[in-house]
């Protein structure tokens, strides 16, 4: 299957058949049923919707797609051009207009594209709305503008500057502590829109030397765009020949963050949210959260000092809901995504630089050696796959039962905490299979439980 649709977004591969790709045809289709929602929902909006692409090859033609589609339907587009995922949620608000549409399939292949829906405070649409709207595009049956109301395309380049101008003006950015730091940094842009901005920003902060790798817009990924440890070769060997204090990786999208210690070694995606956590809380106290499938890192620094951390279902809208719920300081995902309210409810991987270097350059350690300073967890990652015919909410209720006498939560599939591990089951709304993560103070203690786990799935079956 590749058109999927979820609380994340519409996303599919360009080209082929209508209904089963992200042709023009469902471009049009899901674009019209979003403006259609937005007039129901809006009726007094200011009929304005900010769009942004990152620099993946379709991006230009879908967003030509979405901007006509918009104007047909009697709305003003405001183009952001190649934008961040948080430069677009950042531009809705404070264009006062009425929705965004983020042009980007995140850390999917080239072939791979996506429509990812906000509503007018720059936030993910929720999963009634998100509903609400394919609903709408099944219907296929749309209201568009008259000729004397349609609307326009207008551009504004100026949201980059914009967005990192907010992030110096945060308190917590300690942009003296950096420049006195006198930091060497590497980056992997991916060959999107972080290349854009990131030196950008680095330089704002007051960088002292910066290695730009793969920073080049044109939407050809030099490797698999998703920052995970066996993609970042190149850049874990850059930071290590160059001497270089960190090095930065984003996705095309640059909403997730990765960050290599000066040996080249990995800091970990999970402790990039960890790392930032503890800084934030050094200087507010507060709440914390992160989703089911995070470290328990996190908890462990958040109740150092003496704060409370919440799990979230997975997904960004349910992260930022019980953010909102718990008035969490500091909130986000275990795949380097980091959510800053300061400066917005979205994950934003430039904040998550800022934020960083400045912990690193107040906190009299390297890179490594912060790192070393957190609880050291490992995350197995494992699925099982069932028959379409097997009834996966049955299997999960049964685990759950089994294992009754630990901590259980259900809010998004199974999830048991043990006194020092936890392993999360949860199914798949695309495929007939069952993903297991467990984590533990070792990677083979990890994978132990994953595969207990396994194995008792197996036997109920």
């Amino acid at each position: 299957m590749t058109l999927i649709k979820s609380i994340s977004g519409i996303r599919g591969t360009i080209g082929g058949n209508t209904g089963n790709n992200l042709t023009p045809v469902d471009i049009i289709a899901f674009t019209s049923s979003y403006a259609q929602w937005i007039q129901e929902t809006q009726p007094q909006g200011t009929k304005k919707i900010v769009i942004g692409r990152d620099a993946r090859i379709s991006g230009e033609m879908v967003s030509g797609l979405i901007s006509q589609t918009l104007v047909a339907m009697g709305f003003t587009v405001i183009d952001l051009g190649l934008a961040t995922t948080p430069t677009v949620e950042m531009a809705v608000p404070m264009e006062q207009a009425d929705g965004g549409i983020i042009i980007t399939a995140s850390h999917n292949p080239k072939q791979w594209n996506a429509l990812k829906l906000l509503n007018n405070k720059g936030e993910f649409a929720n999963a009634q709305d998100g509903e609400y709207i394919l609903s709408l595009a099944e219907k296929s049956i749309f209201a568009y503008a008259d000729i004397d109301s349609l609307g326009k395309i207008t551009t504004n380049s100026k949201y980059a500057q914009k967005h990192i101008d907010a992030i110096l003006a945060l308190p917590l950015v300690n942009k003296k502590a950096i420049e006195q730091a006198q930091f060497t940094v590497a980056i992997d842009c991916v060959n999107s829109v972080g290349g854009i901005i990131i030196p950008e920003l680095l330089r704002a902060l007051g960088v002292s030397r910066i290695i730009n790798l793969y920073c080049d817009p044109t939407g050809i990924f030099p490797h698999n765009p998703e920052p995970l440890p066996e993609h970042l070769i190149e850049i874990s060997e850059c930071v290590s020949t160059h001497k270089a204090d960190v090095g930065f990786v984003v996705d095309p999208d640059v909403d997730r963050l990765a960050i290599i210690q000066e040996d080249g070694g990995m800091f970990g995606e999970e402790y990039t949210l960890v790392a930032i956590a503890d800084y934030i809380l050094q200087h507010t106290p507060g709440n914390t959260v992160s989703n089911l499938s995070s470290t328990r890192a996190l908890r462990d620094i958040t109740q150092k000092y003496g704060a409370i951390y919440t799990a979230a279902a997975v997904g960004e809208v349910n992260v930022v809901t019980t953010m909102k719920q718990t008035q969490a300081v500091i909130g986000g995902e275990g795949n380097g995504g980091v959510i800053y309210p300061p400066l917005h409810y979205g994950r934003d991987a430039l904040v998550g630089i800022a934020l960083f270097l400045s912990h690193l350059a107040t906190s009299g350690k390297t890179c490594k050696e912060l790192r070393n300073s957190y609880p050291q967890y490992v995350i197995s990652k494992n699925k099982i796959e069932l028959t379409p015919s097997i009834d996966v909410d049955s299997i999960l209720e049964a685990i759950a039962k089994q294992y009754s006498n630990e901590q259980i939560l259900t809010i998004d599939g199974v999830k048991i905490d043990f006194t020092d591990s936890w392993v999360h089951l949860r199914k798949s709304n695309t495929e007939p299979i069952i993903r297991i993560y467990a984590e533990a103070t070792s990677t083979e203690q990890a994978n132990k439980l994953a595969q207990q786990i396994i194995s008792d799935i197996k036997n109920l079956i």
